[in-house]
Order: structure tokens, then sequence, then C-alpha cells
């Protein structure tokens, strides 16, 4: 008897997935892609080896490489895919900076919502590396572990797994060393290097301000430092004692010099087009290997292109448009 459904088309069977079997080495000395390989994987032959760099199953960090005397250094992490190749990770709006068994650093790119709303659940940080890690095998998931605004530009940490997520979730404060970022502001800060501190709240129509009413708001510390400046603008580098939603972009108005392009909160202008703020430095422990782990990005080219326009600033704020942000 035929066991085979009525709808059954032959060629239509589903092969079961095989999920990527991965051997990871640490390197410990200078040396070459291949002879490092060759040494960690003594029971494979040299051809074998090679067949795995040609495929793009080998990767150095989270990029995969074929070149055989690719130079390594202390410290680099070598993936090996057993199963089939690594997939390049690739969007035009955010680039992927580390990957391991337990996170993945990207840089974000501004106009990208960290996390779906109400309105937006597709094109998201999280829903686009939902998407690449689901290519490795369809169990995987993704976990956001901390937020930038939509219209905020760089580095974010996401979780692979629940242990990740949970560590980093609940020891953030003590976990991430350190957090800089890069803001062009309009004016400079009196003084130029300095300490803001307030509690903020936020209102019905999701306004954050500041407050000096513990019982009202939570403690947000900012520490700024100014750069240079070419009128009418500054380049500031802030680091955050805290992480409050809108946190930088309210205490910098609050200074007198709004945030460029920051129009909820009293940007006079819009020369790049985009909130003038990015996420640049990002230092924490490893939440599985507790390493320390330090990534940086360059100073994005629009701001250098700002700091160079000494356009006067129009009188009155640029109106604002409270969908451009949504978070």
């Amino acid at each position: 008897m035929n066991s085979r459904p009525r709808n059954f088309k032959p060629g239509a069977e589903r092969t079961a997935f095989v999920p990527d079997r991965i051997e990871t080495y640490q390197v410990k000395e200078e040396c070459g892609l291949l002879d490092f390989l060759l040494a960690s994987m003594p029971q494979r032959k040299r051809t074998n080896v090679k067949e795995l760099l040609k495929h793009r199953q080998v990767a150095v960090g989270a990029l995969p490489v074929t070149q055989f005397d690719h130079p390594l250094t202390p410290g680099d992490e070598i993936r090996v895919n057993l199963t089939r190749e690594f997939r390049v990770f690739y969007h035009r709006r955010m680039k992927l900076v580390y990957e391991d068994d337990d996170i993945i650093v990207v840089n974000k790119g501004y106009g990208l919502l960290s996390i779906g709303n109400d309105k937006v659940r597709e094109g998201t940080a999280y829903s686009i590396l939902r998407e690449y890690v689901k290519w490795g095998d369809p169990r995987n998931k993704i976990f956001i572990v901390h937020r930038l605004d939509r219209d905020t530009s760089g580095l974010m940490v996401f979780a692979k797994n629940e242990k990740a997520k949970e560590t980093l979730q609940h020891n953030w404060n003590n976990m991430v060393l350190e957090r800089r970022y890069l803001a062009v502001t309009e004016g400079t800060p009196d003084p130029s290097t300095g300490i803001r501190r307030s509690y903020l709240a936020e209102n019905s129509v999701h306004e954050v301000y500041s407050t000096d009413k513990p019982e009202e708001g939570k403690l947000a510390v900012t520490r700024y430092t100014t750069l240079k400046s070419s009128n009418p603008y500054a380049m500031l580098q802030v680091e955050l004692d805290t992480g409050r939603k809108n946190q930088i972009r309210v205490h910098m108005a609050e200074l007198g010099c709004p945030i460029s392009g920051d129009r909820r909160y009293g940007g006079h202008s819009n020369v790049i087009h985009r909130l003038a703020l990015h996420a640049q430095t990002l230092r924490f422990v490893h939440p599985v290997t507790r390493r320390e782990m330090a990534f940086s990005t360059p100073v994005p080219s629009s701001f250098e292109r700002l700091l160079s326009c000494h356009k006067p600033l129009p009188k009155d704020p640029a109106p604002f448009c409270e969908e451009e942000y949504d978070e």
C-alpha cells in the first residue's frame, strides 16, 4: 500500500535541516591563516583545509576569509564551519562589526529603528539580524539588549542566546565599561567641558524633560568634552554614566546647545539631514567569556562636513514632525 499523501509530488521531499558544526580556535601568536589551520586541525589533510578556505567556510572574527596567507595576530578568533559556507552579512544601513556564539556587535545606521513598534515591524535592526541568524539555523534567535534612537547611528550589541541576554541586561551598568558618543551641537557649551546631572521624566506626548525631583524621574548623568568648534557648530565627545531615553539630546538642549538636526529638542538646523549623534565607542565585559571587548567606529564624514559649514543658524527652531522620531 502506498503511504504517500494524495497530493505528494516527486521531488517534493523536504530535506532535514543540518545545523552548522563550527569549530573555534584562538590565535596566540602572529602567523598566516593556512599555517594556523594546519597546526590547529592536524587530523585534516592539507587539500581538505584548502577546500574549506576556498568555499568560504573559514572566518576571522565575523568575516569569511579565503586568502591562504591572511595575516593573523594574537587575540584573533578563527571559526571553521564544517557544514556550509559562512553567510556574508550585508545591509546598506547596518554593518556587522563582531560576532561569536553569544553576541553580535553592529554599527547601526541613522534612520533605522532598533526594534519594531506599533507602526513598524520589519526593516528594524532587530528584524534584519533575526533573518541573518536564522539563515544558519531556523532555530537560532536574536535578543535585543539595549537601544539607540532611530536617528542615532553607532554601535549596538545583541545577544544570540538567553544566557547572554540575561547576563547583559541584569548587569548592564557593571558590565558596560565605557560608552562614548560624538555629537555636533549648535553652539559651544560653556564651560566647554562639564557634567550634566538631572532626573529625567517623560510627558504624555513622549517628550523627555529634566526635573529636580527624584520621585518624578530617573537619575541621568552626562559627561561632555568639546573636541573642536567651528562657528556655529561644535563637536563634542559625550560619555554616559547612565542610559536614559533621549538623555544626551535633552542635556545638550538644556545647555543651550541642541544637537544639529534634533527638531524635537530645539534644533534650528538640519544641514546633513540627520540627527548629528553617533555612538562611537563601546567597551564591555563579554557575558560568557568575561573577556573585555572594545569597539570603535570612525567619525561620520557628514559630521566633518557639518563643521565646515559656516552658514548662520535660522532664528526659529525647525518644525517638528513627531512621526520622524517614533522609537
